[in-house]
């Protein structure tokens, strides 16, 4: 039988710290979606993919997710509060509810730009098309927006983007919490 003294119980398992573990740091994630159902409509064409009928125009009814981090959770216990994406939500229907997404090298951009004058498209002009290039662009406009309203304590970890049930892409970046 062992004898086991409280002194070596504490030089086994010392105290716990809040925010450590015996691996690291602690994490918490949390996710967001707005699904296909959400209204996100938009059409867009990868016109380099000259081999691809994705270079044609063509639409989706977008879906997001965003997967949220910290190691300290707030005053209520959640990581993120839902609530506080009111605004990131506003944005995703301005830039993808009925509009048209073209790339600001897309060589057709004059014509878009046109049908736009003539209030046939809703136009966004973005520096990349495609589902890859629009999870980057959501990733990095929603990452800043959380950094800002949790005063760092919560990162954006990642975002995908789907534009069916079979495609979808995502973003993310390292974060290293000190």
């Amino acid at each position: 039988m062992l004898d086991v003294t409280e002194q070596t119980i504490s030089e086994v398992f010392p105290p716990y710290k809040p925010g450590e573990t015996a691996a690291g740091r602690e994490i918490y994630r949390c996710t967001k979606t707005y699904d296909h159902n959400e209204g996100l409509s938009c059409c867009f064409r990868q016109w380099p993919a000259r081999h691809s009928h994705c270079r044609l125009i063509h639409g989706y009814a977008l879906a997001f997710a965003f997967r949220f981090a910290t190691s300290r959770l707030d005053q209520h216990n959640w990581c993120f509060d839902f609530g506080g994406m009111k605004q990131v939500k506003q944005w995703l229907h301005h830039m993808f509810d009925h509009t048209m997404l073209v790339a600001g090298d897309d060589p057709q951009l004059s014509v878009f730009r046109y049908l736009s004058d003539q209030g046939l498209v809703n136009l966004r002009v973005l520096p990349q098309v495609g589902c890859e290039a629009l999870a980057k662009i959501v990733f990095d406009h929603v990452a800043q927006y959380v950094d800002q309203q949790t005063a760092g304590r919560v990162w954006l970890e990642a975002v995908e983007v789907k534009e069916h049930q079979g495609n979808s892409a995502a973003y993310q970046r390292d974060h290293r919490p000190s």
